[in-house]
Order: structure tokens, then C-alpha cells, then sequence
């Protein structure tokens, strides 16, 4: 096991190290730092160890400006004498959260811990999975007759504004329907990576595109399936930002 510690008063490093090396024969310390700087450096500059042993008062400011500077790869125990700290520690998905001076048997403890939550590899898998999802849209209710109905997304071509009021168009057929959205609610609310607004008339999605083909002035015109009631035209100012879109790099 790979560690890496983090603590700026050096008897309290040491200490931390010999009850690793009691609990854990077979760790290894990688290095003992002491700053935000210097951690942040050294996260990006080499591979995620297996465990980071993180106090929280640095030399050079807080800890938790490591993870607003880099991304943090590995499980993280805090270790601290302040017990103020420990919402913010759990925030950032610490395993555990140690005060100072801290006990072997609470040691021991948080390495099972990391043991039974983290196998070997699997920590950037579950990071993922604890980040918070968008809330983005999945369906809309829509006004039929003196009905209504669901659509979900993945049905819509586009959606297009027109004297105030904004419309979706489905794939199958054209249909189109008032919604009770503005373009500019729906341009938050909507998936990015299937939806763009290319004007300030239309938000189309990414699979509706039937062909596109170079404009006057660096531009580019847009052709829909089903074809759109207006010409849809990405502005020059806008252009590498939608080609950036259809990379998958929105």
C-alpha cells in the first residue's frame, strides 16, 4: 500500500508513520509534505497513491484548497486536531476523520475501513459515482387538444420560439407542440451533450442534424430532420464552439 502523508509538524508525521508501518508492515511512504503547494504539486505530478493521510492545517493555508486545485485520485483520511472541520472532510468524500492525538486502535480502524469501502483500483469508479449528477430534463408534458401528453426527450428534433411562444418538433413525423419553457430555461434545463442552441431562435438536437455545409462569412447553415420552419444558421462567433459541441466536447 502506497501512501502519501500530508502533515506540516514533523513529530506528529513521524508518529503517524511509525503506527502506519506497526498496522501495515507492508506500506510503503512515499513522501511527507507539508503545504497546500506542495501536495497539489506533487497530486499532479506523479501516480495516485493508495491512501492520502491529509491534515487540515497546512503551512500554507487549509487542505481543502488541494482538491480546488487538483483532482484527488485516491482515498483520504484527515487527520487534525479540530473537530470543526469535519462536514467540510466529508464533503470531499473522506473515509475517515481522525483528531488528534490520534490512537492506534482509530488508525487500524480507518484503514479497514479504506480496506473494505476501496479495494486496490477501484476508487476513481466510485469517486464517480458520489460526484452529483445534473438534474437536466428527461421528459415534457405537453398540451394535445384538451389533453395532454408526456415526450421524452430523446423523441425531440428541435425547439424553436416564434411570437413569444416556444415550440417542440418531434423526430417521427414533425409534430410539433407549445411548451412552457422559454428557449433560455430550456438551454439550462437540457442536456448539453444532445442539445445546443445554435441562435437565439432554436436549440436542436444533435441527432435531428441531416447535413451541414459551410456559410458566407465563416458561418454554417444546418439542415434538420424534419426540416425546420426557419433557416438555422450557426453565427461565426459561435462556430468553433459548435463544432467543439459535436465533438463531444461540450
Amino acid at each position: 500500500m502506497n501512501v502519501l502523508i500530508v502533515e506540516d509538524e514533523s513529530a506528529a508525521a513521524r508518529r503517524l508513520e511509525k503506527m502506519l508501518y506497526e498496522l501495515r508492515p507492508d506500506a510503503r511512504v512515499l513522501e511527507t509534505l507539508d503545504s497546500v503547494e506542495e501536495t497539489v504539486h506533487w497530486l499532479q505530478t506523479h501516480p495516485a497513491p493508495d491512501l492520502l493521510l491529509l491534515d487540515i492545517q497546512l503551512a500554507d493555508g487549509l487542505s481543502f484548497e488541494i482538491f480546488q486545485h487538483t483532482e484527488v485520485k485516491c482515498p483520504v483520511i484527515f487527520t487534525t486536531a479540530y473537530d470543526e472541520h469535519a462536514l467540510q472532510a466529508f464533503k470531499v468524500h473522506a473515509v475517515d476523520y481522525l483528531l488528534k492525538p490520534i490512537k492506534l486502535a482509530e488508525l487500524k480502524t480507518a484503514l479497514e475501513k479504506t480496506r473494505l469501502q476501496y479495494p486496490a483500483g477501484d476508487w476513481p469508479q466510485r469517486l464517480e459515482a458520489l460526484q452529483p449528477r445534473p438534474n437536466y430534463l428527461r421528459r415534457l408534458l405537453v398540451r394535445l387538444g384538451a389533453g395532454m401528453r408526456v415526450v421524452e426527450l430523446q423523441e425531440i428534433a428541435y425547439f424553436f420560439s416564434r411570437d413569444k411562444i416556444t415550440f417542440l418538433v418531434l423526430k417521427a413525423g414533425g409534430k410539433r407542440y407549445p411548451v412552457d419553457y422559454t428557449l433560455e430555461k430550456l438551454e439550462r434545463l437540457l442536456d448539453p451533450e444532445q442539445f445546443y442552441r445554435v441562435n437565439r431562435q432554436a436549440i436542436i438536437s444533435l441527432h435531428a442534424i441531416r447535413e451541414m455545409h459551410p456559410y458566407s462569412k465563416s458561418r454554417i447553415k444546418i439542415t434538420l430532420d424534419p426540416a425546420a420552419e426557419l433557416e438555422l444558421v450557426v453565427s461565426s462567433e459561435k462556430a468553433a464552439d459548435f463544432k467543439k459541441w459535436l465533438s463531444g466536447g461540450y
